[in-house]
């Protein structure tokens, strides 16, 4: 995700459809991936990256886990 504000960012995951939050997600847990391997074998430029990448990826989950029980009540 670009650097945005956090209100932008949350309206822009608000407005995925269940498959981009999927992918998004993926993309996320490879990026945190590749900065652990990176912050072993060099010097991380940016350690700050862990923290914004590890929010992002629990906004992408809170949105995920709010649709689920959105779902549920309609269902119920």
């Amino acid at each position: 995700m670009a650097k945005k504000k956090t209100s932008e960012l949350k309206q822009e995951i608000h407005k995925y459809k269940d498959e981009e939050i999927v992918l998004e997600l993926k993309r996320l847990r490879n990026t945190l991936f590749d900065l652990r391997t990176q912050a072993v074998t060099e010097k991380i430029q940016d350690s700050s990256r862990f923290g914004k990448v590890r929010r992002d990826i629990a906004r992408l989950l809170t949105e995920r886990r709010a649709r689920e029980l959105r779902d549920q009540k309609a269902t119920a």
